[in-house]
C-alpha cells in the first residue's frame, strides 16, 4: 500500500507525457515558473525538492509541507536579469500553517499558498511605423493553493493548483528571448496548473523529494492584433536528494543532489528509428543537473554554494573556451575528457543567511550561469514560527 502513492504519482507522469498532445508545442510559455523563487533556493542552486523544509515547498515539492509543524511566510524579491534589460524583477510571496484534521487519525496535514510576479519593466511602446503609443509594463504572475498530508511516518504526499496570467511579454515589439529562462514572446493568457509531489524521510538526515510540476492544458495566448497561437506549460519533473554528513550542536552540513526532466516534447522522435537507448542518452544529457551544499553555524549564520548545469540552454556547468569558441560541458565530460579547452566560468551559485529557528535574512547571486554580464541578487525574509514570533501558539 506505500508503494501506491509513488506507482500513481508515475503512471500520471508518464500518462502526461506521452498522451497529451500538448506536450509537442511549437514554443513553451510561462517559462517564469521555472525561476527559483527564494534567495536560499537560488543559492543551492534550485535543489531544494528533497528538503522543502519552509514555506517555499509551496513551489519546489508540496509534499514537504507535510513535515511541518509551524506557520512559516517567506518574502523574497530579486532584480532580476538586470544585463538583458534593465527594470526587470520577480517578487515571491508564501505562507502555510498546519492542520489538525480528525478524519487524518493524528497525521500531519498542512495548508499554503504563494503569490508570484515577474516584471519586465516599462518600456516604449510603438507601431510599425515607429509612432509613439506610450509606456507599457510587460508582467507574468501565478497564484497557488497547496495541501499536503503524511502517508505515514516517513512519507507524504502534496498537490499545488495554481492559475497563472500572462500580459503582454514583448511579443509586440519582436524581442527573440528564446533560451532565456522567465523570457519569450507572448500574449496575454489565464491558464491553471497543478503540482504534484511525493516525499519520503526515513532518517531524520536523509530525505528523497520527487516532484512533477506545472501539469495542465496548453496556454492560450491573445494580442492586440487579434492574433491567438498556443504553447505548453514548462511541465517539468523534479528528482532530489538531502543528506547531512555533519549534525552536531554546533555545526550542520547539508548536501543536495537533483536532477530536473522538462517533459515537454520527451522522447520525441520525428523519424520514429531513433533506439529507445539513444534516446534515453538524449533525455539524461538535456537533464538540468544541480548539487547545492548548505553549512550553518550555531544556528545563525549560513553559508551557502550550487552547483548547476543546463547544457540544452547553454546555462552554468563548466565552460571552456577554445578557438575564441566558448563550450558548455557537463562535470563528468569535464573531467574525464582532454584537449576540451582553457577553463572560462563554472555555472556556482552562493549565498549567506543570518537569523534563528524564527526569523532570518538571506540573500543570493546567480549571475555565474549565464553567459552576459549581469548582477542576479535575491532577498529573502523567512519567518520559520509565526507563532512565536507573534508570542502566541502556532
Amino acid at each position: 500500500m506505500r508503494a501506491l502513492p509513488i506507482v500513481a504519482l508515475a503512471a500520471l507522469c508518464v500518462t502526461h507525457t506521452i498522451a497529451n498532445p500538448y506536450f509537442d508545442p511549437d514554443e513553451i510559455g510561462m517559462t517564469m515558473l521555472t525561476i527559483w523563487p527564494t534567495a536560499r533556493s537560488t543559492a543551492l542552486a534550485g535543489a531544494m525538492t528533497a528538503l522543502a523544509d519552509e514555506a517555499d515547498a509551496a513551489y519546489f515539492n508540496p509534499a514537504g509541507l507535510a513535515f511541518q509543524t509551524t506557520a512559516k511566510a517567506d518574502l523574497s524579491y530579486g532584480n532580476w536579469l538586470p544585463g538583458l534589460y534593465p527594470g526587470m524583477y520577480y517578487v515571491f510571496a508564501a505562507g502555510g500553517a498546519p492542520l489538525r484534521l480528525s478524519f487524518l487519525d493524528g497525521r500531519n496535514a498542512y495548508v499554503s499558498g504563494s503569490l508570484t510576479r515577474m516584471s519586465v519593466g516599462e518600456t516604449d511602446v510603438v507601431d510599425e511605423r515607429g509612432n509613439y503609443l506610450g509606456r507599457h509594463e510587460a508582467w507574468r504572475g501565478a497564484a497557488a493553493v497547496c495541501a499536503a498530508a503524511s502517508l505515514g511516518r516517513n512519507s507524504s504526499a502534496g498537490v499545488s493548483l495554481k492559475v497563472l496570467r500572462s500580459e503582454h511579454l514583448m511579443y509586440l515589439w519582436g524581442w527573440d528571448l528564446d533560451g532565456i529562462a522567465g523570457l519569450e514572446a507572448g500574449g496575454n493568457a489565464t491558464a491553471i496548473a497543478a503540482d504534484v509531489g511525493l516525499a519520503y524521510r526515513p532518517d531524520p538526515r536523509f530525505s528523497l523529494g520527487l516532484d512533477v510540476t506545472n501539469l495542465g492544458p496548453k496556454l492560450r495566448y491573445s494580442t492586440e492584433y487579434g492574433d491567438t497561437y498556443s504553447a505548453a506549460l514548462p511541465s517539468m519533473a523534479r528528482l532530489g536528494m538531502c543528506w547531512t554528513p555533519v549534525e552536531s550542536r554546533n555545526v550542520r552540513v547539508r548536501v543536495m543532489p537533483e536532477v530536473d526532466k522538462s517533459l515537454v516534447r520527451i522522447f520525441r522522435d520525428s523519424t520514429g528509428t531513433t533506439p529507445f537507448g539513444r534516446k534515453l542518452e538524449k533525455e539524461w544529457k538535456a537533464a538540468t543537473k544541480a548539487v547545492g551544499v548548505e553549512a550553518t553555524a550555531f544556528s545563525l549564520v549560513s553559508l551557502r554554494l550550487g552547483y548547476f548545469e543546463d547544457l540544452i540552454e547553454q546555462r552554468g556547468g563548466i565552460v571552456l573556451e577554445k578557438d575564441g569558441q566558448t563550450y558548455h560541458y557537463g562535470l563528468w565530460d569535464a573531467l574525464s575528457r582532454k584537449g576540451l579547452g582553457r577553463l572560462k566560468s563554472i555555472g556556482l551559485c552562493w549565498g549567506f543567511g543570518v537569523g534563528n529557528d524564527v526569523l532570518r535574512f538571506d540573500v543570493s547571486n546567480d549571475a555565474a550561469i549565464y553567459d552576459f554580464p549581469t548582477q542576479n541578487w535575491k532577498l529573502q525574509l523567512t519567518c520559520n514560527d509565526i507563532g512565536k514570533l507573534l508570542g502566541v501558539r502556532s
